[in-house]
């Protein structure tokens, strides 16, 4: 099982390596693959959305019923794509100019969590992460489900009912690649990334190029249309018009945050690799999205039954014939497998955000847990679970993905943007005005986004999101709530101990530990107390049996202390002082001779299982011992909220043969 384990998830790494860090970390280029593909890709669906909003169907609602059904597509607004195209360009570099300070101000990553809870407080920082989290879930689905159409489209009709067992296989295989490891998922991803690029340069620039004789036509077609619409509605109507097909395509920009929240897989020096990927992936957006809408306008690519907008651009533009076929086929397979590497974004921001809540207590601790691969794998998990819960919820269905998508980026950046506005008005350094001018554009425009896109999505599906945001905001308040009154007990439990109840101090023991002597064996952590309970109850429940003490500790590599090798002798010197105070707790006020022993991992059960049997070896009458919060009323997420360490590592010592036993700590809460 181990062998299996290894070839699916890949070999261990080693936390002392100090290329382990250098390994796992990404140039801009492959940044740019592995975080901009989540915005390249919407390329499939956000400028569909946004053009379709211009005009309507004839008669009314057939789109989307069985193909051969009859069904006409009228842009009344069409000439609109020229203004959206621009705005949609102008948004995104507007957005990714403010995130661009936002590196500055965060090197570390966190993005859009991190930014509004420095500068608006923890709770408006639950808020913006728990959407966020909602946001990336979506982007797993849409992304996997468009994929699915998009391939789907140019295959035959009889296999049309594999599509959604296809998309569930898809990801199954993103899940694995990503509890192997980003960087080795991203390498694997990057040439359908090049293809997709290929193509569509060709495609957008080919189409645009070859109709630039056509911009007298196109500015007369603009003014004429204009003016008759503004006549007939006035000029609020066409305005209205517009900000609804500007706010349907709002996917377009969901995959921008995604840099400042990768942070920490970026390349050393940090910061000015994510500026590079945040300019490739700005100018790749705006001239992908920007692009496709002039080439619909220009081409007069108008919604086919069983057919992707894009699918049909590509006809247009290159006609019939076998290369024209070939290179369709090719364009249409790379855009769906785009769209499934957009997935990464997902998988490589999600399982981020959440550790950086887990560090905070807004989420199980365990969500900041790494696997052996320093993967966040309980992340990737939760992520690829609730990603295929919404797929079959929705039969991946695009149209209702969409109606359920790019709501809550849009609250993410609204609080970023106006945390960034606090936070240049409150410190004022050099250049405050600026960036408070930049974050309030960007706030602005992204807040009308948020409502317009609130108010058209809604009543549609939309509320679908709404829910269960704030279902995840509730949920996160009660995780901290908890959290926070069992630290106040412990730490109160701590100092009760260490006035009240520490025994006398009496003649200094020996310096050395008899291996033929009864051993008593603490699992300890932190100096506290948890730890100072659990030795001050050996000697009550075993009055006289033990002399002699080892304290071991293991630490935990987690999603907040993985930051380099320096980090981690940090937390080596850490444990070794606690462990030191424990030492000296037992020799001075329980006349014991001590001494300890700690590892550091990815996995604490694992690492004391180590530590225990080494201990076991050197010292034969070892008993065991670890404290345990037991609380009054026993409840499934007191389970799922604190870790079962001790339960654990008993029952592998107790299968090794070895006495452990688990002392209670009795929390009334």
């Amino acid at each position: 099982m181990q062998n299996l384990a290894s070839r699916l998830f890949g070999r261990a790494r080693d936390l002392r390596d100090p290329k382990v860090f250098h390994q796992m970390s990404l140039v801009a280029f492959l940044a740019w693959v592995g975080l901009g593909a989540d915005g390249l890709s919407s390329s499939s669906y956000g400028p569909e959305e946004a053009f379709k909003a211009l005009g309507h169907f004839e008669p009314d609602g057939c789109y989307g019923a069985a193909a051969g059904a009859p069904c006409q597509f009228v842009p009344d607004f069409g000439y609109l794509a020229v203004f959206l195209a621009v705005a949609i360009a102008a948004t995104v570099f507007i957005i990714s100019w403010g995130y661009r300070r936002i590196i500055e101000e965060f090197p570390h990553g966190g993005g859009g969590y991190i930014v509004a809870s420095k500068h608006l407080g923890p709770y408006v920082g639950a808020v913006s992460g728990s959407a966020l989290l909602v946001d990336y879930v979506l982007t797993i689905a849409i992304s996997l489900a468009a994929g699915g159409d998009a391939v789907f489209s140019f295959l035959p009709e009889s296999w049309l009912p594999g599509k959604h067992a296809t998309v569930l296989a898809v990801l199954v295989i993103l899940t694995l690649m990503n509890l192997r490891g980003v960087k080795e998922s991203v390498k694997i991803l990057t040439p359908i990334f090049l293809i997709f690029l290929l193509t569509h340069a060709f495609l957008i620039f080919g189409a645009v190029g070859s109709h630039l004789g056509r911009a007298r036509e196109v500015a007369a077609m603009i003014s004429t249309e204009g003016s008759r619409h503004i006549s007939a509605g006035g000029a609020i109507g066409v305005l209205l018009i517009f900000l609804r097909a500007f706010s349907l395509g709002g996917g377009t920009f969901t995959g921008i945050e995604a840099v400042s929240n990768g942070m920490a897989i970026m390349r050393e020096p940090r910061i000015r690799t994510a500026k590079r990927t945040m300019l490739l992936m700005a100018t790749s957006l705006a001239i992908t999205a920007s692009g496709i809408l002039l080439a619909y306008l220009l081409l007069h690519v108008l919604p086919r039954n069983g057919k992707t907008m894009n699918a049909v651009l590509a006809e247009n533009f290159v006609g019939d014939g076998a290369l024209a076929s070939a290179f369709i086929a090719i364009t249409l397979v790379s855009e769906g497998a785009l769209l499934f590497v957009a997935a990464q974004a997902g998988f490589v921001d999600g399982p981020r955000v959440m550790a950086n809540m887990a560090l905070d207590q807004w989420m199980p601790h365990r969500m900041a847990a790494l696997s052996e691969q320093l993967t966040m794998k309980n992340g990737v998990y939760l992520m690829a679970g609730a990603a295929a819960v919404l797929l079959l919820y929705t039969h991946g269905s695009v149209d209702a993905l969409v109606v359920m998508y790019s709501i809550n980026v849009f609250i993410t950046f609204t609080l970023s943007n106006v945390a960034m506005i606090h936070h240049a008005f409150h410190v004022k350094q050099p250049g405050w005005r600026r960036a408070a001018l930049i974050h309030g554009l960007a706030a602005s425009v992204c807040g009308m986004i948020l409502i317009v896109t609130v108010i058209e999505k809604f009543t549609e599906g939309g509320w679908v999101t709404t829910v269960i945001t704030a279902a995840l905001v509730t949920v996160c308040f009660l995780i901290r709530t908890h959290y926070r009154a069992v630290g106040a007990k412990v730490a109160q439990l701590s100092s009760d101990l260490a006035i009240e109840s520490a025994p006398p101090v009496g003649p200094p023991p020996p310096d050395e530990l008899d291996p033929d002597r009864p051993t008593a064996v603490v699992l300890a952590g932190g100096y506290g107390g948890l730890g100072l309970h659990t030795l001050l109850q050996i000697p009550r429940v075993f009055p006289g049996q033990f002399h002699q003490v080892v304290f071991i500790a293991a630490g935990v590599i987690d999603a907040g202390a993985f930051k380099g090798k320096d980090e981690i002798d940090r937390m080596h010197a850490n444990i070794e002082r606690d462990l030191a105070r424990y030492v000296e707790f037992a020799r001075d006020h329980l006349g014991w001779s001590a001494e300890s022993d700690s590892a550091i991992g990815t996995e604490a059960v694992t690492e004391l299982d180590r530590l225990c049997r080494e201990v076991a070896l050197r010292f034969p009458r070892s008993v065991f011992f670890a404290g345990k919060l037991i609380f009054q009323r026993d409840s499934w997420y007191q389970r799922l909220l604190h870790n079962a360490t001790a339960a654990a590592v008993e029952r592998r010592l107790q299968f090794a043969g070895l006495p452990m036993i688990v002392m209670p700590v009795r929390m009334f809460h």
